[in-house]
């Protein structure tokens, strides 16, 4: 789809089922729709399914202006999409980067999204101070990123404490995600961390409160920092209910897909309604 003169990588999933509801789900940092590839049959037999690689990943384009993926810009993007399918409203699940662009997407346009689905995520930094810091290293990495090329970035993330417990998936699994993420560009992949990074990106703890919108919030038990920041935001918003899982970490929808499945099946069958 040609969307505010970038090309999106789309895909539709049972769109028969559109006056059901549409589920639009958005995937993390070096992934991509397929991201959802191991959950999505679950979740495709109730509802109308739109899976998009985001700026700068996949088959989508990676603008060189970092200014681009602007969480506002994409969020704009995202209604963009949803205007062009016909969907006037739609159920959002997003996962760690993609978790925090689908609460962006509620905040920004709180009548165009029906029940939000967020998977290892965070409204962003509170402190200024934080954001400033956090941001330095993001473009410290995004240089490295663009120097090295992504073979090496992606070495290095693999090697991350918070991706320990993807070691329990299957091999052939770890083989797919590890091609998902070898196929970005650096070009895409800096854009993302400059543009729409932790750092940069605007906190919106303040406007947790006044989101009416009925939220699930995920986490895997082994990823204690989003449990903490997952039970934080249950506080904070007037309608949410906090699910954490056993035997997973940040990656819940590829540790225990079929739980999380289950899980996100029901809450949407029982929250999500239809139109």
């Amino acid at each position: 789809m040609r969307i505010r003169d970038v090309e999106y990588h789309v895909v539709e999933t049972n769109r028969a089922l559109m006056g059901r509801g549409t589920l639009l789900l958005l995937h993390g940092f070096t992934g991509s729709h397929a991201t959802y590839d191991g959950v999505l049959p679950m979740l495709a037999t109730d509802w109308h399914c739109v899976t998009v690689d985001l700026l700068g990943h996949g088959k989508t384009d990676a603008p060189r202006d970092a200014a681009r993926y602007a969480m506002r810009e994409q969020t704009a993007d995202l209604i963009a999409i949803l205007d062009g399918l016909g969907v006037t409203e739609a159920m959002v699940l997003g996962y760690s980067m993609g978790g925090r662009l689908a609460l962006g997407l509620a905040v920004e346009y709180p009548n165009r999204v029906r029940t939000l689905v967020l998977q290892s995520a965070s409204p962003g930094l509170e402190n200024a101070q934080d954001r400033q810091l956090r941001a330095a290293r993001d473009a410290e990495l995004a240089m490295r990123i663009e120097t090295d090329g992504v073979a090496d970035f992606v070495a290095g993330w693999e090697r991350l404490p918070l991706f320990a417990t993807q070691a329990s998936i299957p091999e052939t699994q770890q083989v797919k995600i590890r091609e998902e993420r070898l196929n970005q560009r650096a070009s895409g992949l800096a854009g993302s961390l400059q543009g729409m990074g932790t750092g940069v990106q605007p906190s919106f703890w303040e406007d947790l409160p006044s989101l009416a919108i009925p939220t699930l919030l995920l986490a895997g038990h082994e990823d204690q920092k989003f449990c903490g920041i997952a039970r934080d935001m249950k506080d904070a918003l007037p309608d949410a209910k906090y699910i954490t899982f056993s035997n997973a970490g940040h990656t819940i929808h590829l540790e225990q897909p079929e739980c999380f499945g289950y899980a996100v099946r029901n809450w949407l069958r029982i929250r999500g309604g239809t139109k």
